[in-house]
């Protein structure tokens, strides 16, 4: 293992829209104001779908080619994943996230009693805790991340809740429920973050899609696709500030997270031009 490499931290808040991020999370925002985190709005890629999302979000690839086009889809991924490209690189990583994560990279089908707990050097997520009921406390959830992260010191660790989303279906993604999981997140990152950053983590807080406003998503309307993306600690050099409203693309990520553990991105992505990124954003 090669100890000089990066450490980043990918936050998804699955089902976050982006109106309701820049509304409710006011402890990310506050590091926004101070100029410690850049947010930007990202445009999802189609359908607005978990599992397609979840596939676009660490392959950089749309459904089209990857093939995960529905959240029945339940089988490996095909490409080259920001797991197998950072295991590849000889560093470690671990993940706290909902089982298709693990379906994706691990193996398929999950199997609850056998696969909730994973250490395996050989698979692409070499640590992961793995929850399997939408209603999940996001609580654990953090508390999963921070025991996989404490133990096992991975370059790259992924978590991923699913509170958000849940109360959006349940409720709506206009709904005091809605709002109340949101701040919810916004309490626990509030407690997670400064800690991250003060180990010199990059760090990553996004969400696959949003929420319509009566509980769904996986069409095309801006409030299913419009998430953000908050870039922390040196990750907020990695892109140009000068890009107002427009939205980047959700394929962008992928390669932006290769980026920030100062790995080569698979041949499948697709990176913005060089132009995009800050200067001083190229060095590890």
């Amino acid at each position: 293992m090669n100890p000089t490499y990066p450490k980043l931290v990918v936050v998804v808040l699955d089902g976050l829209r982006y109106d309701a991020a820049r509304r409710y999370l006011g402890y990310m925002e506050h590091l926004a104001e101070q100029g410690e985190a850049v947010c930007h709005k990202v445009r999802s890629e189609l359908p607005s779908l978990s599992r397609p999302l979840y596939e676009v979000l660490l392959t950089g690839t749309p459904a089209a080619q990857n093939g995960i086009a529905a959240n029945h889809i339940a089988r490996p991924s095909r490409e080259r994943s920001v797991f197998h490209l950072a295991a590849d690189a000889g560093l470690r990583t671990a993940a706290a996230a909902y089982h298709w994560v693990s379906e994706l990279y691990n193996a398929a089908p999950f199997q609850p009693l056998t696969d909730r707990h994973q250490h395996d050097a050989d698979k692409p997520i070499q640590h992961g805790i793995f929850y399997f009921e939408d209603h999940y406390p996001d609580s654990h959830l953090f508390a999963d991340a921070e025991h996989l992260r404490q133990a096992y010191d991975p370059h790259f660790l992924y978590v991923h809740t699913m509170n958000i989303d849940d109360a959006g279906h349940k409720f709506g993604g206009e709904s005091p429920q809605y709002e109340a999981a949101v701040r919810a997140a916004d309490g626990m990152l509030a407690s997670l973050v400064p800690q991250w950053l003060a180990l010199g983590c990059r760090v990553l807080v996004t969400s696959d899609h949003g929420m319509s406003a009566s509980g769904q998503h996986g069409g095309t309307a801006a409030e299913e696709r419009s998430v953000p993306l908050y870039l922390l600690g040196d990750a907020r050099f990695m892109l140009e500030r000068g890009r107002g409203e427009a939205a980047l693309p959700q394929l962008l990520l992928a390669p932006l997270m290769c980026r920030c553990l100062g790995i080569a991105p698979s041949s499948a992505m697709i990176e913005l031009p060089e132009a995009a990124y800050a200067a001083s954003g190229s060095h590890s």
